[in-house]
């Protein structure tokens, strides 16, 4: 079991009701954290809050404002958040593209709110955003009184909310409400409050095992089984789900009920997360690998398909032998110990470790293939003999149409 930390700091309203907490990454019990990486600081706001702690626990009734970079915004994975009870907050270094924009209208569209972050000047950038968002949070301690005063009153001019952050001192809280602020955040009002839990940190290769078999269309019967296995996945979903299931009457109690609840697509997007959240930034999952292991799964499947129509467990070896060739670099461990880990069947072990067998032959071919070496897949085909080169080429781009497919939901 690890220790896992989350700080909320309260955002109150012009007469110091509380309406809102942002929620903070945090390492310990430490007032700050140094964030180096955004997407994974956030990654794992969401999963301790919603998978771990609670998102009653730690919000109440109150909203949450939740960081988000250019990445996660574009990011299918936002969806898995509640709109009800976030307030989505825009990063100050988002370059504010025309995809942005219209991401944003999209998140809006969905029932999202929005915040711009950090804002110490309104430029053209900030001003495509300013009819969408809902809150511009102003950063007082970047700002000179005049400074201040000037982008309020351009500010106003706009249907947003103004929110004063950094206010430390009751000179700074004063300013801000002869101003017009209409919310305030910081040390004068509270510090982040930080809360604490405990979690079993799901081992990388459950993850991978378990986003292999949503990936590769398993039985819900396979996935239940597998979450079944890992007690920290199944505690770390079912609290997720009941935190963001909404209309029904009672608690989801069963992995079963919540593996139907949340959906293939959901559980592939909630998967991804817990692998974003990985505390070693070299560990995470790249979304370049995860495109290419399914990208070599579809193909070996697509190529075994061609050389026994008839046999789905066939086929589906196949898959999972080419979802499972690119782990030692993912992972940064050495195959022979992952196959003992996973328990995989010999077959496709031979693949993986010799390139021996059916389903070696075919991952020789892709890789072969992948690196251009146009002399040895003409060999292997020949070795084969049910595969011609043009025919390995449809296949091919079959593979990376359904791998750009499956990869729509991390970007």
């Amino acid at each position: 079991m690890d220790d896992i930390f989350l700080a909320r700091q309260p955002i109150l309203d012009r007469d110091q009701n509380l309406v809102a907490f942002e929620l903070l990454f945090r390492l310990d019990q430490v007032d700050g954290a140094d964030v180096t990486d955004n997407l994974s600081a956030t990654a794992n706001v969401i999963v301790n809050a919603y998978g771990e702690l609670g998102i009653q626990e730690v919000l109440g009734q109150q909203r949450g404002f939740i960081n988000v970079d250019a990445e996660l915004l574009m990011s299918d994975v936002i969806c898995m958040l509640p709109s009800k009870n976030v307030v989505l907050e825009i990063l100050e270094n988002v370059k504010i593209t025309d995809e942005i924009v219209q991401r944003c209208i999209e998140l809006k569209q969905m029932g999202y709110q929005l915040a711009l972050d950090d804002v110490v000047e309104v430029n053209q950038e900030i001003e495509l955003l300013l009819p969408i968002v809902h809150v511009v949070k102003i950063d007082i301690l970047a700002l000179e009184k005049e400074a201040l005063v000037s982008i309020v009153n351009q500010l106003k001019r706009w249907p947003v909310l103004l929110l004063a952050e950094k206010v430390n001192c009751g000179e700074q809280a004063k300013q801000c409400m002869e101003l017009g602020f209409e919310m305030f955040q910081g040390y004068y009002f509270a510090k982040p409050e930080i809360l604490s839990g405990k979690r079993a940190d799901p081992a990388k290769l459950s993850l991978l095992n378990l986003l292999t078999l949503v990936m590769g269309d398993s039985d819900a019967a396979d996935i239940e089984r597998e979450l079944k296995h890992q007690p920290g996945l199944s505690y770390n979903l079912m609290r997720m789900v009941n935190s963001t299931a909404s209309g029904f009457s009672q608690n989801i109690n069963s992995i079963k009920q919540a593996v139907m609840v949340l959906g293939r697509k959901q559980l592939q997007r909630w998967v991804q997360l817990l692998l974003y959240a990985a505390d070693n930034k070299n560990e995470r999952m790249s979304d370049a690998m995860l495109q290419m292991a399914a990208t070599r799964g579809k193909m070996m499947e697509l190529i075994a398909t061609v050389d026994r129509p008839h046999d789905k467990s066939h086929q589906d070896r196949a898959f999972m032998t080419g979802i499972l060739s690119l782990l030692d670099a993912l992972l940064g461990i050495e195959m022979t110990e992952i196959i003992e880990k996973l328990n995989i069947p010999s077959e496709i072990s031979q693949a993986l470790l010799l390139r021996s067998g059916r389903l070696g032959q075919a991952l020789k071919l892709i890789e072969a293939n992948e690196k251009g070496e146009i002399v040895s897949v003409k060999s292997i085909l020949a070795e084969l003999n049910f595969l011609s080169l043009s025919e390995l080429t449809s296949l091919e781009l079959e593979a990376l149409g359904w791998a750009n497919r499956i990869g729509e939901t991390a970007r």
